[in-house]
This record gives C-alpha cells, sequence and structure tokens, in this order.
C-alpha cells in the first residue's frame, strides 16, 4: 500500500440496496452509472478516481472539496428519477492498495482489483448511512477543508448534530442550507451598523464632553435650522421653474 494522501470523498449510497431483489439492483446500479457518467464530468480525471462500493460509489476527488460538494448535490437530483440516494461527505487520509478489498474493509473499500482505502473513504460511507435520501451530510473534517479551499462556501453547511455509528464513534455532521449564507451576511451587516453607531455615539460624546452639553446642542439646532433652510430654498426655486 502506498503513501496516504487527503482527499475529499463524496459517497453515494443507495438506501436498502442489500434487500433489493437483483434485479431491481441492477437496474439502480444502471442508473447510478449514468448519474455518476454525467456528475463527474467538470472535475478533471486526474483529480478523481471513482470506486465501486457494495451499496453504492465513492467518488475521491484530489485537492477541491468545493467539486466534491457540487458533485453530490448534482448526484441528488437524480432521486427526482427514483434512484433513492443519499451522500455523505467527508475529508480525510485515502490510500492507493494493489487490492482494497484486503484488510476486512467491506462494502467501504473498493471491489475492483486496484483502489483506494483509508479513513477518509470509511468516514465519508458512514455519514451517508445517516443521511436518508434525497439528503446530503458532511463531516466537519469536509467543512473545514471546504473553508480553507474556498473560504465562505462552508457557510451554506449548517450543523446537523451529533450521530454515532455502530463502532460507537461520533460524528458532528452538517447539512446544506441555501439561506444560511444570507442570514451571515444579514448578521454582518447589523454587527457593521451596531458598530458604526457605537462609534457615533462615543464621538458624539467626546464632543459633549470637550464643548459641553449646551454649545454642542446649538450647534446641532443651527445645522438642522441650515439645513432646513437650504431645503426651503431649494423647494420654492423648483416651483418658480415649473410656473414658466
Amino acid at each position: 500500500m502506498n503513501a496516504s494522501v487527503f482527499a475529499s470523498v463524496t459517497f453515494l449510497r443507495i438506501q436498502e440496496f442489500a434487500r433489493r431483489p437483483v434485479s431491481e439492483q441492477a437496474r439502480l446500479r444502471a442508473q447510478l452509472a449514468a448519474v455518476i457518467a454525467v456528475t463527474v464530468a467538470d472535475v478533471a480525471p486526474s483529480q478523481r478516481i471513482v470506486l465501486d462500493a457494495s451499496d453504492g460509489v465513492a467518488v475521491v476527488v484530489l485537492g477541491n472539496p468545493a467539486a466534491a460538494l457540487r458533485l453530490a448535490e448534482r448526484s441528488l437530483a437524480a432521486v427526482a428519477a427514483g434512484l433513492p440516494l443519499s451522500a455523505g461527505l467527508n475529508h480525510g487520509a485515502v490510500q492507493l492498495a494493489d487490492n482494497a478489498n484486503a484488510g476486512g474493509k467491506g462494502r467501504k473499500a473498493a471491489r475492483s482489483g486496484d483502489g483506494m482505502a483509508g479513513d477518509g473513504i470509511a468516514v465519508a460511507a458512514s455519514v451517508a448511512e445517516f443521511a436518508a435520501p434525497p439528503r446530503l451530510l458532511a463531516s466537519r473534517a469536509f467543512r473545514d477543508a471546504l473553508a480553507d479551499a474556498a473560504p465562505g462556501l462552508e457557510a451554506a453547511l449548517v450543523p446537523a448534530g451529533t450521530f454515532t455509528d455502530p463502532g460507537l464513534r461520533a460524528h458532528e455532521l452538517f447539512r446544506p442550507d441555501a439561506r444560511a449564507p444570507r442570514r451571515r451576511e444579514w448578521r454582518y451587516t447589523g454587527a457593521c451598523v451596531a458598530s458604526a453607531l457605537v462609534l457615533l455615539g462615543a464621538g458624539i460624546g467626546a464632543r459633549v464632553a470637550v464643548e459641553g452639553r449646551g454649545p454642542f446642542m446649538d450647534a446641532v439646532a443651527a445645522k438642522y435650522h441650515g439645513a432646513a433652510r437650504q431645503g426651503q430654498s431649494y423647494w420654492r426655486s423648483l416651483i418658480e421653474r415649473a410656473r414658466f
């Protein structure tokens, strides 16, 4: 087994695949193969590896968490066509393997003779088990990798809770929320306005302390009356022009 690398993994899982009749399994696999053929097209072949799993497919994307997220979102659109698909996203260590089935990895390893294995794939598979079709869930490690690679995109992934897998390993997971970036923008705007008001209040307080309350209020009143006179003069000029 070669040295491990860190990559983003999109695990696409067919719900209750093992319980379905063989004929239906074949149909669902054919549908999933068609979905994969379309969704991986925008990822360079040198940057992706597609691995077969017993109940779905794992797509390993090198160096591009955003592409892994897009791939998952586009794949889940196939649910509308009757494919009961869920997606799990993770970022972690993967390794090239001479025989990815070695070591008893089961469905979490590639079924082909040569492929990949590692915790990055195993966690992505576990995450996909927690997601009911057509849901997408992502691990904390994936969200952090997305924030590093494409700052701001991680805002669309909001907390979904903590889940425990059969091995008693806890996973902090996140789900997509298209409205989350807008809410964050409003919070940022509100914080900026509040800061501006605080600074304005501090500036006014400093002037009052230096000039005294009476002179300061007199100056404010003078500016108000001056602005009012300018406004009246402007409207009178408009009226005079209208008469002509």
